[in-house]
């Protein structure tokens, strides 16, 4: 019997990433499914990777369907300064159109999340039903000689904007260089560009807002732009204000930062508590 249709589907490698002597299960489409399974959605993960990937870890009414690789991405973070370096030591396999599930493309929701250009844009045109969003670093990413990750412009950001509802990056991804990034939110409803414990920059019809940082402890930033860009998808499909749904991604965001790996990210409960908090203290 087919699987029932995920309310919400994540596209993009699952990861495995190294900090230090710790290697944890991560990638930005793992972050984006959690975080819909926490706020109560059904969610679901197209992905690539090997066996060593520890599937069990993840909550088991999370579906994940994933093209069989021979080895999974894996990610070495250091830190230099302020700034993040990562280096990507092995990669998964590509996911294109054909690997979407037929009963997905009514999904209502889908988020494109690549990590390192892994996602064929043209994967969008499979879902025909819900809202899309794109958190595009993946897209924003090549790697060197010898595997660091370093930023490349967008080359093909057409099939994306021309069918997202959202698009979501950090001023780190592109360098703090705003002049393409004005561009491509002008050509869709909205646009997120998070900036950190700063907050974030909401554009609606391509009218820039600023979105204040709810106050936080930080643990480990890991996957925080992955929550933001889930939680915001599905308080703007709940809702449809762009606005409300940036207050309450700002929340969940900040609520992820304050424990290691995805231990914090909010369920329900615990981010209608942050968000309350939040509009007390404008």
């Amino acid at each position: 019997m087919p699987s029932l249709t995920p309310e919400f589907v994540a596209v993009g490698h699952v990861t495995l990433d190294r900090f230090g002597e710790v290697t944890r299960p991560g990638g930005a489409a793992l972050y984006a499914a959690l975080t819909a399974h926490r706020l109560g959605l059904s969610a679901a993960i197209l992905t690539s990777h090997a066996d060593d990937f520890p599937l069990d870890l993840l909550p088991p009414r999370i579906e994940v369907v994933s093209v069989p690789a021979a080895e999974t991405t894996r990610f070495e973070h250091r830190a230099e300064g302020t700034e993040r370096a990562m280096r990507v030591t092995a990669a998964a396999g590509p996911l294109a159109v054909r690997d979407v599930p037929e009963d997905w493309g009514a999904a209502d929701i889908v988020m494109l999340s690549p990590v390192i250009e892994e996602v064929d844009p043209l994967v969008i045109t499979a879902f025909t039903a819900g809202s899309i969003g794109a958190a595009v670093q993946g897209y924003l990413r090549r790697l060197d000689a010898d595997g660091q990750v370093i930023f490349q412009p967008w080359a093909s950001p057409d099939v994306v904007l021309d069918h997202a509802q959202a698009v979501f990056l950090s001023l780190e991804d592109v360098n703090h260089d705003m002049e393409d990034v004005e561009e491509w939110f002008q050509r869709v409803p909205v646009g997120v560009v998070t900036d950190g414990h700063l907050g974030a920059h909401l554009y609606v019809n391509g009218e820039c807002y600023r979105v204040r940082p709810r106050r936080t402890r930080e643990i480990d930033a890991t996957g925080a732009g992955d929550v933001f860009a889930a939680a915001f998808m599905v308080e703007y499909r709940r809702h449809g204000d762009p606005w409300e749904a940036a207050a309450a991604a700002a929340c969940a965001a900040s609520l992820s930062v304050e424990g290691e790996g995805w231990a914090t990210v909010p369920d329900r409960q615990a981010l209608d508590v942050a968000l309350a908090d939040y509009r007390r203290s404008v």
